[in-house]
């Protein structure tokens, strides 16, 4: 039986999450607001996320932990792929608010298997997406979040994460998720090339 824990923000977001899953071969060992409150991953196949915020906290959970998880995240948002392609994880999938049980369900046992998920029609953006983010002119400027402007600029003065860490009052294992969310973004390999583009798009002052 696979079993999972329910991460989200509010009451009703989990007890809607836990109803989804319903009458199926998964048990739900734990709910939690945040990562704050979970104390114990052993038990936990499958993370499920109702909210993409939390992204940041469950990498450094995930960092920290010995032993590979699922991670089921409830969003439709593209630039997700690039953060839950960073982190170490069995495998993992994007379902969409409004998604059915079964597929929920469907989701949550084939990421427990070392799987990959995305919907149709999420898969065919990402697809029609491609072309686009290739294209350096076309990105977005506000794609980065405020959080990622700021590592990036700190990035393009030299500094290592640990002091990006120190700078920000955050984790090491944060700053390489935001770094890797950057990358992703900017479809960059490395940090001169994130920072060139950055530059190149006036995300950065250098």
């Amino acid at each position: 039986m696979t079993q999972v824990l329910i991460v989200a923000p509010t009451l009703a977001l989990r007890a809607g999450l836990r109803a989804l899953l319903g009458p199926s071969a998964i048990e739900v060992v734990g709910e939690a607001a945040s990562f704050a409150r979970v104390l114990d991953l052993a038990a936990v196949d499958v993370l499920l996320l109702g909210d993409d915020a939390l992204l940041p906290d469950a990498a450094q959970q995930l960092s920290a932990h010995d032993r590979a998880l699922g991670l089921v995240l409830i969003s439709e948002d593209v630039r997700a792929i690039g953060a839950l392609r960073s982190l170490p994880l069995r495998g993992w999938g994007l379902v969409s608010q409004d998604a059915v049980p079964a597929e929920l369900a469907a989701t949550v046992e084939a990421v427990a298997q070392g799987a990959v998920v995305l919907p149709i029609s999420l898969a065919q953006r990402v697809i029609e997406a491609r072309p686009v983010m290739a294209s350096l002119d076309e990105r977005p400027v506000d794609a980065l979040t405020g959080r990622e402007h700021e590592v990036l600029q700190l990035v393009s003065q030299g500094l290592s994460n640990k002091m990006i860490a120190g700078t920000l009052a955050i984790s090491e294992h944060t700053v390489k998720f935001h770094i890797s969310s950057v990358y992703a973004k900017l479809g960059a390999a490395n940090r001169t090339e994130a920072v060139h583009r950055g530059s190149r798009l006036g995300l950065i002052t250098l």
